[in-house]
C-alpha cells in the first residue's frame, strides 16, 4: 500500500495537467472565488480598523463614556464631575478630558472642508500623535493646529506649516504635521488641538467631554475602575473593548456587515459551482483511465488518494494565486485611491483558506463516489 501510493499520485498529477483546458478552468474557477472572498473580507477588515482609527491613533488604556455610545464618532458629552469621579477612583494613575467633534473649516481659497477636530488635554497632550514636521509644544501657540497626514490630508489644499484656515469665524494655523497609525473612515481630514481651544472654536452643548481618558496603576486595578464607573452610571472600556465594540456595531447594527456577508457567501457559491462542474467533468472524461487502474489492481484507497491529490493540488494552487492577485489589486488601488480601504489579515486569509477546503472537499466527494461505483468490466466493455 505504501508503495502504492506515490505512484498513484503521479498518476494523478499527470492526468490533471495533460489536460490543460480542464486544470485551468479549475484552477481559475477557485482563483476567482478566492479573489472575490479576500476581497470583500479585507474591505470589511479595512472599514472596521478605519471606524476605530481614533482609539487606535489615541491609544488610551481605559475610555470613559456614557453606556449608550455606540462608535467612537457619535459621542455622548460628560458632565464635568465625571472627570473628577474617574480621578478619585483608587486604582488610577491619571485621568484626562478627551474632546472629539466635528467642525467646517473655511481654507485659504475660499472653500468650505468637513474635518475631524480632536482636542487633547492641556496639561499633558495624552493621545498627542508623532510629527513629520513641527514641533509638538507649538500646539499651545496661538490657533495651533496640528494636521493628519492621512488618506485624506489632500482635502486640505495643499497645507503645510504656517497654512491658515477659518473656523466659526476663529483663525486657526497649522502648526504641525502629524502622523497615525490609521486613517479615518468618514472621508473627511483631522486636526489635533489643545482641548480648550476646540472648546472655544467648536460649539458645544453645556456638557463638553467627549470621553475620560484613563490610565490605571496596574493591570489588576482595572476590574475595580470599570466597577466603580459603572456604579456612577457609566461605562469603562480598555481600548481592545471599545474596538470590539465599534466593529459590532457596523457588523450587527448596519447594512454593511449583512452586505459584506452575502457578497463573500455568493463568492464561495460561485466556486463551489464552477470547480465542481468542471471537476465532476474531469473525472467524467477520465473514469475510462480509473477503471483501467482499477482493473490491473489498484485499490479503492489508491484511487481515492488520487481524487484528494487532484482536488487539494487544484485548490492550493488556486488559492495562492488568488491572493497573490487579491494582494497585487490592493496595492494598485492604494496607489491610485488613498480612500481604499481594505487591509488583508491573517483572518480574511483563513476564512478563504476554510472555504476553498470546503469547496475542495465537496467536489472531492462528488469524484470520489463516481470512481469507486465504476466497474472495470463496464469500462472495458465499451
Amino acid at each position: 500500500m505504501t508503495a502504492e501510493i506515490p505512484g498513484a499520485l503521479r498518476v494523478a498529477y499527470k492526468l490533471l495537467v495533460n489536460d490543460r483546458t480542464k486544470f485551468t478552468a479549475l484552477v481559475l474557477g477557485i482563483t476567482f472565488a478566492v479573489f472575490l472572498m479576500i476581497e470583500m473580507t479585507s474591505l470589511f477588515a479595512g472599514i472596521l480598523s478605519r471606524a476605530s482609527s481614533t482609539v487606535i491613533n489615541i491609544g488610551a488604556s481605559l475610555w470613559i463614556m456614557d453606556p449608550s455610545v455606540q462608535t467612537v464618532a457619535n459621542t455622548i458629552p460628560l458632565p464635568d464631575y465625571v472627570l473628577d469621579e474617574v480621578r478619585s477612583i483608587p486604582g488610577v494613575k491619571y485621568a484626562v478630558p478627551f474632546y472629539s467633534g466635528a467642525a467646517l473649516l473655511k481654507l485659504s481659497d475660499g472653500t468650505y472642508q468637513a474635518a475631524n477636530v480632536i482636542g487633547l488635554d492641556d496639561s499633558t497632550l495624552v493621545g498627542r500623535p508623532g510629527l513629520l514636521k513641527g514641533k509638538i509644544e507649538d500646539i499651545f501657540a496661538e490657533n495651533g493646529f496640528l494636521a493628519v497626514e492621512d488618506s485624506e490630508f489632500y482635502k486640505l489644499k495643499g497645507a503645510t506649516l504656517g497654512s491658515e484656515f477659518e473656523l466659526n469665524d476663529n483663525r486657526g494655523r497649522i502648526v504641525g504635521i502629524a502622523k497615525v497609525s490609521s486613517s479615518g473612515l468618514f472621508g473627511v481630514p483631522t486636526l489635533y488641538t489643545t482641548y480648550y481651544r476646540a472648546l472655544q472654536y467648536i460649539p458645544n452643548t453645556r456638557f463638553t467631554i467627549s470621553y475620560v481618558l484613563a490610565e490605571p496603576k496596574h493591570a489588576s486595578d482595572v476590574t475595580q475602575i470599570k466597577a466603580r464607573v459603572a456604579a456612577a452610571g457609566y461605562l469603562a472600556l480598555t481600548k481592545e473593548e471599545f474596538t470590539a465594540k465599534i466593529s459590532d456595531f457596523y457588523k450587527y447594527h448596519t447594512g454593511i456587515g449583512t452586505n459584506m456577508l452575502l457578497m463573500t457567501l455568493f463568492s464561495f457559491a460561485v466556486g463551489l459551482l464552477i470547480s465542481g462542474q468542471t471537476f465532476y467533468t474531469f473525472i467524467l472524461e477520465n473514469i475510462d483511465k480509473f477503471g483501467a487502474l482499477k482493473a490491473i489492481g489498484a485499490k479503492g484507497s489508491a484511487l481515492v488518494t488520487m481524487i484528494l491529490f487532484q482536488a487539494a493540488f487544484v485548490s492550493l494552487t488556486g488559492y495562492g494565486i488568488g491572493v497573490g492577485l487579491c494582494a497585487l489589486v490592493i496595492w494598485l488601488a492604494r496607489l491610485q485611491l488613498p480612500d481604499y480601504a481594505a487591509i488583508i489579515t491573517f483572518l480574511n486569509l483563513g476564512v478563504a483558506f476554510l472555504m476553498v477546503v470546503v469547496i475542495a472537499s465537496i467536489s472531492s466527494y462528488v469524484g470520489v463516489r463516481k470512481v469507486l461505483r465504476i466497474e472495470p468490466f463496464d469500462i472495458f466493455r465499451g
